[in-house]
């Protein structure tokens, strides 16, 4: 075992000793008393809020692992020993929020009986968790705005291209709420992409639209709900 000193502190983490602690410059060695703990998951913790606040500000490829590291107070070497890439560290910090919001409401959609559900109801079940995840992530927001520079491998390995799964199913699930209402459409899809712009638009921005002083999230919701069902789901 040997510690390494955490970026612009003088507090030290426990790891273990492999090649990358030396590539990433750790070399320092101090005995155990020296060594300040943390407590188990912090410095996880802290790497998954770092990124967070740095994607949030710059888009993935211009973030880098050494300023997440920096922002957290821990070294890179934890960075890559708890998340394995820069890319692994976006994913669970940014996509894996997104993902698992859309997978719980298919489980949601699949056990709706249109005779006895409230539509307004199931907007909101929609509408809030989906705007309280995009507001919680808003680097994702910018990641996907530059996702063409994206290479195929980068699309792969930050989960940007499971995003674009997860829109796949939430488009099924648009095209099955309009054969319920017996709706037609060349493209039953685009309610459910178009709610997701509509959302998406009101996170990136609400400081233009608001500046330092939004309305409440309880308004905005109830705005952002209100237009989906009259906006974009009722047709003539």
């Amino acid at each position: 075992m040997m510690s390494c000193p955490t970026s612009n502190s003088g507090h030290y983490y426990e790891g273990d000793v492999n090649d990358l602690e030396y590539q990433l410059g750790c070399t320092t060695v101090p005995t155990r008393s020296s060594t300040a703990r943390r407590a188990p998951g912090e410095a996880r913790r802290l790497l998954l809020d770092a990124a967070r606040e740095l994607f949030a500000r710059q888009d993935y490829r211009r973030t880098t692992t050494r300023e997440i590291a920096e922002a957290a107070g821990v070294t890179e070497y934890l960075l890559f020993r708890h998340f394995g890439s820069k890319a692994g560290l976006f994913r669970e910090a940014l996509v894996l929020p997104f993902t698992t919001f859309v997978a719980g409401f298919g489980e949601t959609w699949q056990s709706v009986v249109p005779e006895d559900t409230d539509e307004e109801d199931l907007a909101r079940q929609f509408v809030g968790p989906l705007y309280d995840v995009l507001v919680e992530n808003r680097g994702l927001l910018l990641t996907l705005a530059a996702s063409d520079a994206l290479t195929d491998d980068e699309l792969e390995d930050t989960g940007i291209s499971e995003i674009r799964r997860a829109f796949a199913v939430l488009g099924g699930i648009s095209a099955e709420g309009m054969q319920l209402r017996g709706l037609r459409s060349s493209q039953p899809d685009l309610p459910a992409h178009s709610t997701v712009a509509m959302i998406v638009g009101m996170v990136a921005l609400r400081s233009t639209f608001f500046g330092a002083e939004p309305p409440a999230r309880e308004a905005i919701v109830d705005e952002l709900v209100q237009a989906t069902l009259h906006g974009f789901l009722h047709r003539p």
